[in-house]
């Protein structure tokens, strides 16, 4: 199976109901979550920032709260650059529900074992916490890369997402070492996915479904490149 059937068909799965009530889910808890980051850094701006700054010939001028509020145009910014450790780190609330409901609905005779979820959630934060690496050095980089950091931002989310997500769902049919191999087989695959998940990470208001589309997506991966569908 090539990776833009995969995504089709995880697409396809995003709005049946086992499913679009995970993607509700995600939604408000993705929300939330970036309200609460730039809730904080408003208030950090308030409590922290300078209330005025002196300037030559004019005076001191008040600019506490422009900074704070200017802050809200940093929403975007901040959606853009921890979209992929916020998809990795929901891919361990999530996939395990969304796996199970998609071998349900397409392959009922090969359905997976459940696995543990402290286990993927751990393992989940990990990878949040590479992916939150990935961010600030490509941050740091992408004036050195020029108009190359977009490639460099795709290809390294797409492989590390392509990683966990594949994981996540081969594990439920094969030992850990196994599903490593079999990744490694059908990279091309793998990160191909994984870069279309990257790149709709990006996608504003999109974005929001993406962890639930990647999980789903990467069932019907896993099962295309192991066998044909029921």
């Amino acid at each position: 199976m090539s990776a833009l059937l995969a995504l089709m068909r995880g697409m396809s799965d995003l709005f049946r109901v086992r499913i679009f009530g995970v993607v509700a889910l995600g939604m408000g808890l993705t929300i939330l979550l970036f309200v609460a980051l730039q809730a904080l850094i408003f208030w950090a701006i308030r409590a922290f920032g300078p209330d005025q700054v002196t300037v030559p010939w004019i005076g001191p001028v008040e600019i506490g709260g422009a900074l704070s509020w200017g802050s809200l145009a940093l929403f975007p910014v901040i959606g853009f650059l921890l979209m992929a450790p916020v998809a990795a780190g929901f891919a361990g609330l999530f996939s395990e529900q969304v796996a199970e409901s998609v071998e349900r609905i397409h392959y009922p005779s090969r359905a997976g074992e459940p696995t543990d979820f402290l286990d993927g959630l751990l393992e989940s934060l990990a990878v949040v916490a590479a992916a939150l690496g990935i961010a600030v050095v490509l941050l740091i980089a992408s004036p050195f890369l020029g108009p190359l950091a977009p490639v460099a931002f795709y290809l390294a989310n797409g492989w590390l997402l392509g990683r966990e997500f594949f994981a996540m769902a081969a594990r439920r049919h094969m030992a850990a070492d196994q599903a490593d191999e079999l990744r490694r087989i059908e990279r091309f695959s793998v990160v191909a996915l994984g870069v279309a998940i990257a790149a709709l990470l990006t996608v504003p208001v999109v974005n929001i479904a993406v962890p639930v589309l990647a999980a789903a997506s990467f069932t019907h991966l896993f099962h295309g490149l192991t066998r044909p569908a029921d």
